[in-house]
C-alpha cells in the first residue's frame, strides 16, 4: 500500500539516529505498517541499518536481534540443533512461525522485534518469546536499557508498555527454557486464518513446567507449575486464565474452550514424548 501521509524516510546508522522527530516512526521489516494507512505517521526511521545480529548462541542461550527476520530465525534454529541437539525447545520455532497468517514473502519481511512490539495477541513472536522465556532488551531515548520479560511488553491486544522512542533491541532465551521438552498447538475459525488460539507448553529435566496461553487472551497468560500437572489442574488454571476476549475471528467462550482443549493434547503431547 502507498503510504501516503509519508513525506520522509531515513536509515538509521547509529543509535544517535534513533531520535525520533515529530511525526516519525521506526521501521524493521514493515509488514504491518505497510498494510494500511498510517495517517498519523510521516516519516520513518529504518532500524535495518544498524547491522543487528540476527541470531547468536552461546552458553547462557540464543539472543535474537530484533530485526532478525522470521524466516531467518527459522534458518537459524534448523542450523542450531544440527550442533546442540539438547536444545530441543527450537523444534517449535517453525511451528510458532506458522502461527503467524502470511506467506514466505511475509515471513521474509517481518521481524521478530515488529511481531512483538504491534503487540497483538496473536503474535507469533510474542508466542514464541513467552513459550521460552525469553527477556527483551529496550533501548531508551536517553542511551539506556532495561530488560523485562516479553511476557511484560504486550499489555492488551494491540498494545505494549514500550515508550515513544523506545527500541526492542533483542530478545534473549536462556538456555535452560531450550533444553525443556516443548509443545505448540494452535486453532483458527478458518484452515488459513489468524490463530484464535494458541497453547504452548515446556517441561523441565527438573520436573517443573510452563504453559502459556495467547492469541485467545488480549495479553500472554503465563501458568507455572513445581511439577508436570494432572489434566485436571491444567483445565482448570487454563479455564480460570483472565482476559479471554471476543473479535469477528472468535468469541471469548469459544476462545476459552479450544484453549482448554489444546492445553489437554499440549499436555498429552509432552508426556509421551517424556
Amino acid at each position: 500500500m502507498d503510504i501516503t501521509s509519508v513525506t520522509a524516510y531515513r536509515v538509521a546508522r547509529t543509535r544517535d539516529d534513533l531520535a525520533l522527530a515529530h511525526g516519525e516512526t521506526f521501521l524493521a521489516g514493515g509488514s504491518w505498517l505497510m498494510s494500511q494507512p498510517q495517517p498519523h505517521v510521516s516519516g520513518f526511521v529504518d532500524l535495518t541499518g544498524l547491522g543487528w545480529d540476527e541470531v547468536h548462541a552461546d552458553e547462557t542461550g540464543l539472543r535474537i536481534g530484533a530485526t532478525c527476520t522470521i524466516a531467518r530465525l527459522v534458518a537459524g534454529a534448523e542450523r542450531l540443533l544440527s550442533f546442540r541437539p539438547e536444545w530441543q525447545a527450537l523444534r517449535i520455532v517453525p511451528d510458532a512461525a506458522n502461527a503467524l497468517l502470511g506467506s514466505f514473502k511475509i515471513w521474509n519481511t517481518a521481524t521478530v522485534g515488529g511481531n512483538i512490539c504491534r503487540g497483538f495477541a496473536a503474535g507469533a513472536m510474542t508466542t514464541l518469546a513467552v513459550a521460552l522465556d525469553a527477556v527483551a532488551e529496550v533501548w531508551m531515548p536517553d542511551g539506556t536499557a532495561y530488560r523485562l520479560p516479553v511476557a511484560d511488553v504486550v499489555t492488551g491486544n494491540g498494545t505494549t508498555m514500550l515508550g515513544r522512542g523506545e527500541v526492542l533491541r533483542a530478545v534473549h532465551v536462556p538456555a535452560a527454557a531450550l533444553r525443556a521438552r516443548a509443545a505448540l498447538r494452535k486453532i483458527a475459525l478458518a484452515e488459513h486464518g489468524r490463530s484464535g488460539a494458541v497453547v504452548t507448553g515446556r517441561v523441565h529435566p527438573g520436573g517443573s513446567s510452563v504453559f502459556t496461553v495467547t492469541a485467545a487472551t488480549e495479553a500472554p497468560t503465563v501458568l507455572r507449575f513445581a511439577s508436570t500437572p494432572t489434566p485436571a489442574v491444567l483445565d482448570t488454571a487454563v479455564a480460570a486464565a483472565p482476559r479471554y476476549y471476543s473479535d469477528p475471528l472468535g468469541a471469548a467462550d469459544w476462545r476459552r474452550g479450544v484453549s482448554r482443549v489444546l492445553a489437554a493434547r499440549v499436555l498429552a503431547d509432552l508426556v509421551e514424548a517424556a
